[in-house]
């Protein structure tokens, strides 16, 4: 498998100074499959528990981020007997070419999975160009 020129998973980069997270609990890495066409780039990130309105999607310097948040389940009048889905935060980063066309980045979950559409900009994305008799 090879990796696409135009999305590139962030490199880990040393931090110049001590962090710390300043908010507890747990952070997972969502799992990701991207696929490519001529004319877009689909990423499927596995984030099971968030809903809508608990997922972030940040672009800035050419950096795609998404965040969500998985919330407790339980209700003030149950009682714990097994968890095994753990309660935290998701959080991934991508470099973009600049042959994505950020502008007309889309965004859906469903099921669980959110879907990023990553549309190549006009210039990045092969044409046929015709031959006529001169």
């Amino acid at each position: 498998m090879t990796a696409s020129k135009e999305l590139q998973l962030k490199e880990k980069q040393e931090v110049s100074s001590l962090v710390e997270q300043t908010r507890p609990g747990l952070v997972f890495t969502p799992a990701v499959d991207i696929f490519e066409t001529d004319q877009q780039i689909t990423l499927l990130a596995d984030m099971p528990g968030v809903v809508t309105e608990d997922i972030s999607i940040d672009l800035r310097e050419g950096v795609l981020t998404i965040a969500g948040e998985v919330k407790p389940w339980k209700k003030a009048d149950e009682e714990d007997v097994l968890v095994e889905f753990e309660i935290g935060k998701y959080y991934r980063q991508f470099v973009l070419s600049e042959a994505i066309d950020q502008g007309k980045i889309d965004a859906q979950l469903s099921d669980g999975v959110l879907k990023l559409a990553l549309p190549k900009s006009a210039k990045a994305q092969p044409r046929k160009i015709a031959v006529t008799a001169g």
